[in-house]
């Protein structure tokens, strides 16, 4: 469920670059730099580069941004875009005993590296190229900061601590559902308004092979969703409503006649 350019427009719980959280009515998922900060956004996570024709080595608005400098000795790896197959495909699971290893290791500390390099408050590994259930979550009260409080109300949104759940197996809870803007690392410069459930369970394992449980609600469970839809080869536009989807210069233009209103259903 990918920067947090108003967590409300696009999941994933999220690119931050270009655009600064603003009024309810046009929430977004990623976010612009305010006052000099980048702000996060909601979004997939990133692997080691699969091929040569890797289109945008830098990120500039989505889940995440900014992967890092390709001179240095270790370069963090880039988000691969939309069009790719690992972004259209479903995701291996990992053995069990293959969580603990060196390989699986690295794949984690990079994906929350380029998630917080973004910053964004999600990443799912096909969006670094590797196609394995991973996911990686944090909302940080300075990211929540850059938001109105009016904005964050309605999107329910609170920060929570770094989580790395591996295998995760999500479960909608109830039948309340929200309607908020969404968008990408992996669909740059796009946002579109995507219904959510309310309250997820998701199950799985940390990063030490240990069974993992978490209940979220609001914009976690927001931020839950979109990740593990990166996991089944699912991207938001695939879900988002019809004649929403817009560019990120035009989020607080009004809505086609017919769309949903934003919010809590």
């Amino acid at each position: 469920m990918e920067t947090i350019q108003r967590f409300s427009h696009r999941i994933f719980p999220l690119t931050f670059a270009n655009k600064s959280f603003r009024a309810i009515s046009r929430a977004h998922i990623l976010t612009r730099p305010v006052n000099g900060h980048p702000q996060p956004v909601i979004g997939p996570i990133i692997t080691a580069p699969r091929r040569s024709h890797s289109s945008g080595l830098a990120s500039r608005a989505g889940w995440f941004i900014g992967m890092g400098d390709k001179k240095k000795k270790n370069p963090l790896p880039d988000i691969v875009k939309a069009g790719d197959p690992v972004l259209h495909e479903p995701a291996q699971e990992i053995r069990p005993d293959e969580i603990g290893s060196d390989r699986i290791q690295k794949i984690i500390d990079d994906m929350v590296k380029v998630m917080r390099v973004a910053p964004g408050v999600g990443l799912a590994a096909p969006q670094i190229g590797i196609p394995l259930r991973i996911i990686v979550l944090e909302d940080t009260k300075e990211y929540i900061s850059y938001a109105s409080k009016q904005e964050t109300k309605a999107q329910d949104r609170r920060p929570f601590d770094l989580l790395v759940v591996i295998n995760p197996k999500l479960k909608k809870i109830g039948n309340k559902s929200a309607f908020f803007f969404e968008g990408c690392l992996s669909v740059d410069e796009f946002r579109a308004v995507v219904e959510r459930h309310l309250e997820v369970e998701v199950t799985g394992f940390d990063r030490n092979g240990q069974p993992v449980k978490v209940n979220a609600s609001g914009w976690q469970a927001r931020i839950f969703q979109h990740e593990c839809d990166h996991l089944e080869g699912t991207l938001y536009v695939d879900k988002m409503v019809p004649r929403t989807f817009r560019t990120v210069k035009n989020l607080d233009l009004p809505l086609a006649v017919g769309c949903p209103k934003l919010g809590v259903r």
